[in-house]
């Protein structure tokens, strides 16, 4: 049994609306155990026999089943989320900045990514194949260069930002 983290893209923005718990009542109709939700953006940590990219696979197809949406998700073992989350050479908590982590699902995309904020002049760190943190100021969350990018249809498919303590708060729970 491993223990993962699912990461839903685009759940509470945008008309579409899933609730903590219809989304744990999906996801346990899975062979899954443990399923437990963070905050109202499509957090879950899990437990399951899966492989990571059949657990893609299948919360994907159930998400779009139940409720009626284009899903996408970012499934990582826990315990790369944590090696991730111990990477970010940004500070949790700081008075004027935000820390993020953008994942892709796609090394190439996620590259892509990566190049064109770069040339935006963004601030930013590949973590890994699957993840770059990156800081933004506290009230510009919506302006700064990788979040203008990241929702692109280019990458809305294969990418999904969290927030650094968001991050620790799964691992920790």
């Amino acid at each position: 049994m491993t223990d993962y983290a699912v990461l839903l893209r685009g759940v509470n923005v945008g008309g579409v609306t899933v609730r903590s718990a219809d989304l744990r009542s999906t996801l346990a109709a899975l062979p899954v155990s443990g399923v437990k939700t963070f905050l109202a953006s499509g957090n879950v940590t899990l437990s399951s026999e899966a492989a990571t990219d059949e657990l893609k696979s299948m919360v994907e197809a159930a998400l779009r089943a139940d409720f009626g949406y284009d899903a996408w998700v970012v499934v990582l073992t826990k315990e790369r989320l944590a090696e991730l989350a111990a990477a970010v050479p940004y500070p949790a908590d700081d008075a004027q900045m935000h820390a993020y982590v953008t994942f892709g699902s796609d090394a190439g995309l996620l590259t892509e990514l990566f190049e064109a904020g770069a040339a935006l002049g963004a601030e930013q760190v590949r973590l890994g194949p699957e993840a770059v943190a990156w800081p933004c100021p506290k009230g510009q969350t919506l302006e700064g260069p990788l979040s203008r990018l990241g929702p692109s249809a280019r990458y809305k498919a294969s990418t999904t930002t969290r927030n650094l303590r968001t991050l620790q708060r799964m691992i920790r729970d």
